[in-house]
Order: structure tokens, then C-alpha cells, then sequence
């Protein structure tokens, strides 16, 4: 990616490579996009993300309110492999959250190429 990073618009793509995202996850957290773990607690007391917030799949329908609060900047999603991420973004699309993105490869990817010390399953 050159220059400022940016998410781009939502009619581009619905995927994100977990290197774009590590260049946002970077900004400032005030400019950067929210990052969202929709894993169940047990896969995210294995290995997370720092600074990124929880909300297993099955909340994620009772909390687009304040998803959509925090979707100011984007909002990336990501799961175990990239599935039921890529999922939830369709699902928030869908509800009004055009900026909504699942992280391409889940945190396995982001583990092989971004953290390879984080712990993996």
C-alpha cells in the first residue's frame, strides 16, 4: 500500500488484506478503523488482536447500534480463518454499515504473516 493509508470504498471490495490492516491498526486510534473479533471468548482467550474489540458472532445482531457508532473510520472483522467474518460484514452492510470489511484469512493469516510469535489453533 502507498501512502496514506485509507480503507477503501465499500463498493471496491468486502475483503481486506491482513497487511493493509496492520498498516491501519497503526494510526492513531482516533483515525483508524475499529477492529472487531467476532470469535467466541474461548478462541479469543487463545490469541487476539490488541486493541480490537469483542463481540462473538452471535451478539453482533444486537449490537449494530454501537458498531455503527464505532464504524466512523471503517470497521474490519475478523474471525478464525475469514469466514464467519466476511459474514458479518455482509450482515452490517445489509443493516446500514456500507464500511464494514472481513479481514481476508482471519487471524491465522494475520498470525502467519503480520505476528508469527502469537500463539495459533
Amino acid at each position: 500500500m502507498s501512502g496514506e493509508p485509507h480503507v477503501p470504498a465499500a463498493d471496491e471490495t468486502m475483503e481486506l488484506l491482513p497487511a493493509d490492516v496492520a498498516q491501519w491498526h497503526q494510526l492513531p486510534a482516533d483515525q483508524r478503523p475499529c477492529l472487531l473479533d467476532c470469535r467466541e471468548p474461548e478462541e479469543v482467550e487463545i490469541c487476539r488482536i490488541l486493541g480490537s474489540i469483542c463481540i462473538p458472532m452471535a451478539d453482533i445482531a444486537a449490537a449494530v447500534g454501537q458498531l455503527r457508532d464505532l464504524s466512523q473510520h471503517g470497521l474490519v472483522i475478523y474471525c478464525h480463518h475469514g469466514m464467519r467474518s466476511l459474514h458479518a460484514a455482509r450482515y452490517l452492510r445489509e443493516r446500514g454499515i456500507e464500511n464494514a470489511f472481513s479481514m481476508t484469512g482471519g487471524i491465522e493469516l494475520w498470525a502467519r504473516q503480520i505476528d508469527p510469535g502469537m500463539k495459533r489453533y
